[in-house]
C-alpha cells in the first residue's frame, strides 16, 4: 500500500506501492486504490484524477485508465500530490465528554481522522478541536493537544491536553503504560477460550509496508488481553472486550486476526471473512462499513490533581445496530411428539406457511442410501450384515428387527445415527440463518438432550389423544400395534415430553383445527422473538453502563 516515509520525492508528493493479489482479479484499478487508501482519507474521485493524470503504473508501465481491470499479481504504484497548509478551524460538532480546562476527553466518531497528514490535510479531529479549544493552537503545529490517536474508523474516547505542560505529562503517562485503555470489538467467530492474553511482537508487514503484522524478528513487544462477552446465536461473531498494555499501530486488529478472529468490517486484516460475508451475509456486510472497534473506557491519573479519572462511552449506533442484527439469527425450533401423533401433518402446515422445515426421518433415510453417511458407518461396524444385496442401500427392515431383539445393538445404532442427524440439523439452521424461524422435527430430540445443549431455542410438542394416535393415525401410517408399541418403548412417555416443551399443539380434532393450533403456535413463536429482541436491548443497555463495565 503506502510507504510515504521511504518514497516521498518532495514534501508534497506521495508514493504508494502495492502488489495485487489473485483475489483482486477483475477489480478496477481506481476501486483497488480507493479501497487501499480509504483509511488515509483519500477519495476514489481523487484516485481517478491521479490515474488520469498519468500518476499510476502497472508493472512499471503508466496506466491512465481508471477502469483498467487487474489480472492479479501485478506490481502497482500510485503517486499523488497533497499539501499541508496552515490549520484552519472547522466549525463542526465535537462530542466533549469531559473538560476541566486542563484535560478534555472527546468521543470521536468513526470516519474522522485524528490529525492532519499530507494525505488528509483537512477535515480532521484537530481541525474541529482548534475551533472548540482555540488555546491549543500555540502547541504542536499539526497535532496540538494530541497525546494518543485512534484509527480513522475506530470510534470512542480520545483524550487531549489543553496546554503544553499537561500534554507532556500525559504523553509520558502513555509511554510508561500508566493509562488503562479498554476497547470493544465485534470479531468473526467464537474464541476457543472466553479469556486470553496475546503476547506477539509487531512490526511492519514484510511485503505491505503500511500494514502491521505479528513478526518473528525485529518487532516491538505488544500485549493485549481479551474477554468474550457475548456470541451471536449462530456462532458467526463475538463481542469481546480488549485491554491493551502497549499502544502499537493497529494492535487490536492485528492481534485478533493473529488468533483467527479478525474484526468484523476490517477489510485490511480480515479481508477474506469480509469477502465471504459479502457473498453469504450481504445484509450484515452492508452494516459493517468499518472495522467494528470502539474505544470504550479510558482511565488515567490527572496530570495536575493526581486524582484518577475514569470514563466510559457507549458504542455508537452502527455498532449497536450490528449487534442487534446479529442477535436476530434464525429462531431454532424443535418439533417433537409421540409416534403417529401428527408431527408430519404439522410440518406440512408449517411448510405451507413458507417456514423452513426439516425431518429427521428423511435425514436418516438419506443417510441409509448407498454411500450415505449412515450407510458407510454401519458398514464399517457391521460389514454387509444390514446391506440390501439388491439395492445396495441399508436394509431398514433387517436393521429394525435386530434393534428390537438386541437393546445394546439398538443403542449402538442410535449412537451412530444421532450425530448424523444433529449435523444435518445444524446445517439446516445455518442455511436458514437469515429466516425469522426454522423448524426441525426430531422425534428423539429430548432423549438426545438437544434442549439442554441449546441446539434449539424452543421445543414445540404435538399432543395427541392416545385412542386417536393408536387408532386412526396408526392405521394411516400402516403400522401394526406391536410395532408402534416398540417405537413408543424407545422414547420418553408423552407426559415427560410435553413437560419439557415451550408450547404445545393439541391434535385432538380434524385437520382444520390442527391448522388453527399450528397458526396459534406460530404467533407464540413470533412473540418469543419479539421478547428476545427486547431482552437483548435491555441486556446491551445494562452491559454498557459504567457500573457494569
Amino acid at each position: 500500500m503506502c510507504n510515504n516515509e521511504d518514497f516521498q520525492e518532495n514534501e508534497n508528493q506521495l508514493l504508494w506501492t502495492e502488489t495485487a493479489k489473485f483475489s483482486d482479479r477483475n477489480t478496477r484499478l481506481d476501486k483497488f486504490w480507493g479501497t487501499a487508501l480509504e483509511e488515509e482519507g483519500i477519495s476514489r474521485g481523487k484516485v481517478k484524477d491521479w490515474i488520469k493524470a498519468g500518476f499510476a503504473e502497472i508493472n512499471g508501465k503508466i496506466c491512465k485508465k481508471p477502469n483498467q481491470k487487474l489480472m492479479g499479481n501485478e506490481e502497482l504504484t500510485l503517486k499523488g500530490e497533497a499539501e499541508l497548509t496552515s490549520l484552519v478551524p472547522e466549525e463542526l460538532p465535537l462530542d466533549i465528554i469531559y473538560n476541566d480546562g486542563k484535560i478534555a476527553v472527546i468521543n470521536k466518531p468513526a470516519g474522522l481522522t485524528t490529525h492532519p497528514a499530507p494525505s488528509c490535510p483537512t477535515g480532521t479531529l484537530v481541525h474541529r478541536m482548534i475551533h472548540h479549544f482555540p488555546e491549543i493552537r500555540d502547541m504542536d503545529e499539526w497535532r496540538p493537544g494530541i497525546v494518543h490517536r485512534l484509527d480513522k474508523f475506530t470510534s470512542g474516547l480520545i483524550s487531549i491536553a489543553l496546554n503544553e505542560h499537561d500534554r507532556l505529562a500525559m504523553s509520558t503517562a502513555f509511554a510508561e503504560r500508566e493509562v488503562n485503555k479498554t476497547y470493544l470489538a465485534i470479531v468473526h467467530g467464537v474464541p476457543d477460550r472466553d479469556f486470553g492474553e496475546i503476547e506477539a511482537p509487531m512490526g511492519r508487514h514484510p511485503v505491505h509496508k503500511t500494514k502491521m503484522a505479528v513478526v518473528l524478528k525485529g518487532g516491538r513487544d505488544a500485549r493485549s488481553e481479551y474477554k468474550t462477552i457475548w456470541s451471536d446465536p449462530a456462532g458467526r461473531t463475538s463481542l469481546v472486550k480488549v485491554k491493551i498494555y502497549t499502544g502499537r499501530t493497529h494492535q487490536i486488529r492485528v492481534h485478533m486476526a493473529h488468533i483467527g478472529h479478525p474484526l468484523v468490517g476490517d477489510q485490511v486484516y480480515g479481508s477474506m471473512p469480509h469477502a465471504r460475508w459479502e457473498q453469504e451475509q450481504p445484509e450484515l456486510a452492508k452494516l459493517a462499513q468499518r472495522q467494528m472497534l470502539h474505544a470504550y473506557s479510558l482511565s488515567f491519573m490527572h496530570p495536575e490533581s493526581g486524582e484518577e479519572l475514569s470514563l466510559t462511552q457507549t458504542p455508537p449506533k452502527d455498532f449497536i445496530d450490528m449487534l442487534k442484527a446479529l442477535n436476530k439469527s434464525v429462531q431454532r425450533v424443535g418439533l417433537i411428539g409421540m409416534p403417529c401423533g401428527g408431527k408430519s401433518a404439522v410440518l406440512n402446515i408449517l411448510a405451507d406457511n413458507k417456514i423452513p422445515t426439516f425431518s429427521a426421518d428423511e435425514s436418516v433415510a438419506r443417510s441409509y442410501e448407498k454411500d450415505g453417511a449412515g450407510w458407510e458407518l454401519l458398514r464399517q461396524r457391521f460389514g454387509n450384515k444390514f446391506i440390501d444385496p439388491e439395492t445396495g442401500d441399508v436394509d431398514k427392515a433387517a436393521l429394525f428387527t435386530a434393534m428390537r431383539e438386541n437393546d445394546d445393538l439398538r443403542r449402538e445404532v442410535m449412537n451412530i445415527v444421532h450425530p448424523i442427524v444433529q449435523h444435518d440439523v445444524e446445517e439446516f439452521f445455518k442455511a436458514n440463518t437469515n429466516e425469522p424461524l426454522a423448524v426441525a422435527e426430531v422425534p428423539l430430540l429430548l432423549e438426545g438432550g438437544w434442549h439442554t445443549k441449546k441446539l434449539v431455542e424452543a421445543v414445540i410438542g404435538v399432543r395427541c389423544p392416545d385412542e386417536k394416535r393408536t387408532g386412526e393415525l396408526r392405521e394411516k401410517r400402516g403400522l401394526e400395534p406391536e410395532i408402534l408399541a416398540v417405537f413408543d418403548s424407545w422414547q420418553w412417555d408423552e407426559k415427560s415430553k410435553m413437560d419439557c416443551c415451550t408450547a404445545i399443539i393439541e391434535n385432538d380434532g380434524d385437520l382444520t383445527k390442527l391448522d388453527s393450533e399450528t397458526s396459534r403456535i406460530i404467533e407464540v413463536l413470533t412473540s418469543l422473538r419479539k421478547d428476545k429482541e427486547t431482552s437483548f436491548e435491555n441486556y446491551l443497555e445494562k452491559l454498557f453502563r459504567p457500573d457494569e463495565s
